[in-house]
């Protein structure tokens, strides 16, 4: 067969390409695509560069037998099943595609009016079937990409500004009340969720398998190690939250290890919300004022005690000291709440905090509460931390 040149090139409708075997070819481009660019099965024999502006840009099954890099606008990328023995880059083109003149002069080339009013980002719908070791992507819009079937995909690299879908914002009141905080999410999560009967979550797009948590957990626990290998821990964190919430959801997971993941999600977020654990912290030091004020407090200040018998003439006087145990309070429990009372009993707390004793002489129920409260506070403001540390560390 002749040579082909497609430089500059527009296709009004879809451009096939389908089982196309570029044997020579090092720069494929700049196309012009109304609508489908079709690369399914073509086989790319030397490194190329592919620079196109279109609707969709379809590589099932594509072969790339040397270092690959997709240029593009606009498009909406299936890589399901392609072959990449080398590294294969998809970028997005932040600025029109330019065609050299004479002169050397570079002039831009006109997109069709039917892309321009389009987002120029690129989208990847699918890299089900991808050995993820060798494709890198930059600036690419993940929100609805299927993940479920990629190889290595911890070793996925992603560059530049890559967006994933994010998890429905606002309070929900069917069927029960909810509030999902904002993280980033992969659209299987959403599909699964939107099943179980969630349905703020996006549905499900023609008859693709729904993935169950437990899949969907090792899928977040690979990007999670992708995030962190490129030394991202705060983007990181996002997927470390997403794959505890399928443990916490997924039936084969262990009754006990479901009921300790809710604790851990309830109080803390699993270590990655501050506020939730910090508020947990305020309510729990707050309890234990009021508790320590009602209950805990002697209702006196026990004194020490002197107390000794008188000997005959000429012989040692003995005396002993001791510190009466407390007395409970008495009294109606309005009138223990003293200004008195409330600082002692603060004081109690905040040092419980710090595993400190607040050396006052608490009744019995006082002394448990501030236990309780060494023990319990202290793990609450542990958490506080480290979720603040996976927010910052670098």
């Amino acid at each position: 067969m002749a040579d082909a040149e497609f430089g500059g090139a527009v296709f009004s409708r879809d451009a096939d390409f389908d089982r196309v075997r570029f044997e020579g070819v090092s720069t494929l481009g700049p196309l012009m695509c109304v609508g489908t660019l079709n690369l399914s099965g073509a086989v790319f024999s030397l490194p190329v560069t592919v620079m196109a502006a279109a609707r969709t840009l379809v590589c099932g099954r594509t072969r790339w037998m040397a270092t690959a890099l997709l240029r593009l606008r606009y498009a909406t990328v299936d890589l399901t099943d392609a072959v990449g023995e080398y590294p294969l880059a998809v970028v997005t083109h932040p600025r029109r595609f330019t065609d050299p003149q004479d002169g050397g002069i570079l002039r831009p080339i006109q997109e069709p009016r039917e892309l321009r009013g389009l987002d120029e980002q690129v989208k990847v719908r699918s890299l089900s079937g991808v050995d993820a070791a060798h494709v890198s992507l930059t600036d690419i819009d993940l929100s609805g990409c299927r993940f479920a079937g990629t190889v290595h995909l911890d070793q996925l690299s992603l560059k530049g500004r890559c967006t994933f879908a994010d998890a429905p914002a606002g309070m929900k009141w069917r069927p029960r009340p909810a509030r999902w905080t904002p993280r980033r999410t992969l659209v299987e999560e959403h599909h699964w969720r939107h099943r179980s009967g969630r349905h703020e979550w996006n549905r499900t797009e023609g008859d693709a398998p729904v993935v169950e948590p437990a899949a969907l957990a090792a899928q977040y626990r690979e990007l999670r190690k992708a995030f962190e290998d490129g030394k991202n821990e705060p983007g990181a964190a996002d997927f470390y939250y997403g794959e505890m919430e399928m443990r916490r959801n997924d039936p084969s997971t262990p009754p006990g290890e479901r009921g300790l993941l809710a604790l851990y999600w309830a109080v803390s977020g699993y270590g990655l919300r501050v506020s939730r654990s910090l508020g947990w912290l305020v309510v729990a030091m707050a309890a234990t004022v009021l508790m320590l004020m009602l209950w805990g407090l002697a209702g006196n200040e026990p004194k020490p005690l002197t107390t000794g018998t008188q000997a005959s003439p000429g012989q040692a006087v003995e005396l002993r000291t001791d510190t009466p145990d407390p007395v409970n309070p008495a009294g109606p429990l309005l009138s223990r709440l003293s200004t008195e009372r409330f600082e002692k009993s603060l004081r109690i707390v905040i040092n419980s905090v710090v595993f400190r004793s607040g050396g006052q002489e608490l009744t019995t129920a006082g002394t448990y509460f501030e236990m309780s409260a060494r023990i319990g506070e202290p793990v609450l403001l542990g958490l506080s931390v480290l979720a603040l540390r996976g927010r910052v560390k670098r």
